[in-house]
């Protein structure tokens, strides 16, 4: 690994996601974003661990060759964890072992080591750390440049966790948390949210009345940068610079490219000639199936759901080492299409054809869905998907759940979604006239927005620019090498909405 400690005229901008393919996939995009809002003066680097990088080139792939170009790629050792086996290095492929990587991510003796090794070799001008690595603002400051966090989730889930922790603290009336089923949350634009205490990750719970080091580091960082534009959450980005969540704060989204490249790999081309067979709006696509959550029993009956619909759909299996039980082919039948190995979502959900999309309702699901104006069908599995889900049905009103019977708060593979509620719930949102219709209309007006807001000028395109622009002159009045003329075209200031 060749040393980037020698004076440069460009900004050298070092990200560093937690070890999980949609986090990884939203840092690599703002890197490419960060590369072409630089206009040439800024030098990306995406730090990752060796079985992640090729994760890190298929985000690329999505971008074009002059901003993938532009973003490097280092690696650093993955920490040895036990009961995990070799070469296991990323969450979205744990199976059931994924929890021993979310707890050694935040195992600042495990993951410090390497990551402050890496960063101190390369010398960066400025860090973007995710907000799971919560020494890095400290490796940083000592090294005397700017870290900022990059929330892949948006301000409404981020605002609501960071309400989950303060009201863990106390839950409401001194006790504690496992004292009750439920953590309310108020004092928000918009109606008291209650999560359930066992939807809590790990990471947010803290016994010792103290902020938890992920929320202390993110309120002591140089600023965030979040995954979405200010015109889709835009009460809950004011909320989160008036009261002084962030220093600073960046609304960048969507960083993935819309339209995508051209170019589609012949392995898929199968699909969408599929799909222009199709009337417009009418296909229900489905991409999940990673999960170690989701039993053989349940992907059965979502398969016999789906065919019993009526309505032709398209379901995509991209994990590695992951496939359908037994007998899904057959289920597809004649109305379905099954699709294993990656394919370009943003185009498959940007084509006519397709009428909703299926989705454990993660944060970029629902920025790609939205950038393409289609309406989702949520089924979360972990939390902050359940807090995202609130986002799409209640605030956004682009969805609905697939499953409003008797469930406990937590998924077991022993609860299984039948194929009939599957079946009802899929043809009444595409059917003609239903609440998927109204969802896609609002669903296209916040695709509008989107593509504004990435466009020169729009709120996005000048948070980037912004967030480059404070990071040169952090970097100078520090004593760096960068000057804030690197940058041409300098668009310093805040987005027009004043945030």
């Amino acid at each position: 690994m060749v040393s980037s400690s020698e004076p440069s005229q460009k900004l050298r901008i070092l990200l560093m996601p937690f070890f999980v393919t949609s986090h990884i996939g939203p840092f690599t995009d703002l890197a490419a974003g960060l590369a072409v809002a630089g206009a040439g003066a800024v030098e990306p680097t995406v730090a990752v661990t060796p079985a992640n990088v090729a994760v890190v080139r298929s985000a690329l792939e999505r971008h074009s060759p002059a901003a993938s170009g532009l973003v490097k790629v280092v690696t650093y050792p993955f920490p040895h964890v036990d009961g995990l086996a070799p070469g296991v290095e990323n969450l979205s492929a744990a199976g059931s072992d994924a929890w021993r990587i979310d707890a050694a991510a935040i195992d600042e003796s495990l993951t410090r080591p390497a990551q402050e090794a890496l960063i101190r070799e390369r010398s960066p001008d400025a860090v973007i750390s995710d907000i799971h690595f919560f020494w890095n603002t400290v490796v940083a400051a000592e090294l005397g440049v700017p870290c900022a966090t990059f929330v892949v989730t948006g301000p409404f889930t981020a605002l609501t966790m960071g309400r989950l922790t303060d009201a863990v603290v106390t839950n409401g009336d001194g006790s504690e948390p496992e004292s009750s089923q439920e953590v309310v949350i108020r004092g928000f634009p918009w109606p008291e949210i209650r999560i359930p205490v066992t939807e809590m990750p790990e990471f947010l719970r803290c016994g010792s009345g103290e902020l938890n080091p992920c929320v202390e580091a993110l309120r002591r960082c140089f600023g965030q940068v979040m995954n979405t534009f200010f015109e889709l959450e835009q009460p809950f980005c004011e909320v989160l610079v008036r009261e002084g969540h962030a220093k600073r704060a960046y609304f960048v989204a969507p960083l993935s490219p819309s339209p995508p490249p051209a170019g589609v790999s012949t392995a898929v081309e199968p699909c969408f000639s599929w799909l222009a067979s199709k009337p417009s709006c009418s296909v229900l696509y489905i991409c999940f199936g990673s999960f170690a959550a989701i039993s053989a029993d349940q992907l059965r009956e979502l398969a016999l759901g789906l065919e019993a619909s009526g309505q032709p759909f398209l379901w995509v299996v991209r994990a590695d080492g992951w496939a359908p039980p037994d007998g899904s082919e057959e289920c597809v039948g004649a109305k379905g299409m099954l699709v294993r190995g990656w394919v370009p979502q943003t185009k498959i959900l940007a084509h006519r054809a397709v009428g909703a999309f299926l989705s454990h309702c993660g944060s970029s699901s629902v920025l790609e869905a939205v950038t393409a104006g289609v309406p989702m069908l949520t089924w979360p599995l972990v939390f902050d998907q359940f807090v995202e889900e609130r986002l799409v049905m209640d605030v956004l009103r682009i969805g609905e759940k697939v499953w409003n019977g008797p469930r406990s708060t937590r998924y077991e593979e022993s609860e299984v979604v039948p194929a009939e509620a599957v079946a009802r719930a899929v043809a009444t949102f595409l059917e003609p006239g239903g609440a998927g219709e109204a969802a896609r209309g609002r669903a296209r007006d916040l695709a509008a927005k989107a593509h504004a807001a990435v466009a020169e000028g729009g709120s996005s395109y000048r948070d980037l620019r912004r967030l480059i622009d404070d990071l040169i002159e952090a970097r100078a009045a520090a004593g760096g090498t960068i000057s804030p003329s690197a940058v041409p075209a300098k668009m310093s200031g805040n987005n027009a909405d004043g945030v």
